[in-house]
């Protein structure tokens, strides 16, 4: 866990603390209540991890005490990191209806899902390396699987599209390895790199195989999530549905010319700026330009 996490916590638990003694920081008060309140009010749990745990179908080897460990540490991370977990739990009911179809068209496990919550936390994020939207596709890659990546237009950051982009990647590479969980950790480290480790190391098992720490937690993330995602009451996370994200509710149209004013194009659908962006993050300008008349498609609520 990193040190601004622990000081969260520690934040946190020491003002439940001073609020439950009805005290500020600035009041006096014995050593001997102030322990007592401390015993009151500061409970820690250690997780409990689940009997059987499986992705995309393959079986998680829980039996091996450096497995349950590595998992245990995810799982952890995520319990006590409050305030992403809950976003988390909360964007994942808005996103998971638009990719859980795509990845059922595209034959690709659903559990993949929880793959694009470990890379992006389901948001529309750059890298400091420029991977980019909910699933960090790079520019060189978001082009060689059917996107458009420009200065003007930007589908990595287009839902639907990027998720397609990325099951065309991950079906590519389980015809080269054949499991899943590898396809998974090469969408972290690379194919190149998984296949000289596989070669390296004599191994054909993620779980039996030493990786750098990013690669090496991968899989133990992804897992994590969807264990929190799924059973997220076991870890503590009480969200009723009003706290949940709801789906964009959105009429879609094909446009094959430029729009030349994105903000009055907006106010035309009695959308500011800011609103249509939201829906339309691929427009990267406020126009668009589509001088080889190409078609695409737009979204309004």
């Amino acid at each position: 866990m990193k040190t601004y996490q622990i000081q969260i916590i520690a934040f946190v638990m020491f003002t439940g603390i001073v609020i439950s003694l009805g005290l500020n920081t600035k009041s006096k008060i014995s050593k001997a209540d102030y322990k007592k309140a401390f015993d009151e009010n500061t409970k820690v749990f250690a997780v409990l991890l689940p009997d059987k745990l499986s992705f995309a179908g393959e079986k998680i080897p829980l039996d091996r005490f450096y497995v349950r460990e590595a998992l245990e540490k995810e799982i952890t991370v995520n319990t006590y990191f409050h305030s992403s977990s809950i976003f988390i739990i909360k964007r994942a009911n808005r996103w998971f209806p638009v990719i859980e179809p795509i990845l059922k068209k595209n034959d690709i496990p659903d559990d993949f899902k929880y793959l694009a919550v470990a890379e992006s936390g389901l948001e529309n994020v750059v890298s400091p390396a420029g991977a980019t939207g909910f699933w960090q596709i790079m520019k060189h890659t978001g082009r060689e699987f059917g996107l458009e990546v420009n200065g003007d237009i930007d589908q990595r950051y287009h839902i639907e599209l990027a998720t397609e982009a990325a099951c065309k990647y991950l079906k590519k590479a389980y015809e080269k390895y054949g499991n899943w969980t590898l396809v998974a950790a090469s969408y972290n480290a690379g194919m190149g790199k998984i296949t000289d480790e596989l070669d390296r190391q004599q191994e054909g098992d993620y779980f039996d195989m030493i990786f750098g720490e990013e690669t090496g937690r991968y899989i133990y993330r992804i897992l994590a999530l969807k264990e929190l995602l799924e059973n997220p009451q076991n870890y503590g996370f009480y969200l009723r549905n009003e706290d949940l994200y709801q789906p964009y509710q959105l009429r879609r149209f094909t446009v094959d010319t430029t729009i030349n004013d994105i903000p009055a194009f907006a106010k035309s659908y009695g959308l500011n700026y800011k609103e249509f962006k939201i829906y339309n993050p691929w427009i990267r300008q406020a126009y668009l330009a589509n001088k080889t008349r190409r078609t695409y498609t737009i979204s309004v609520p």
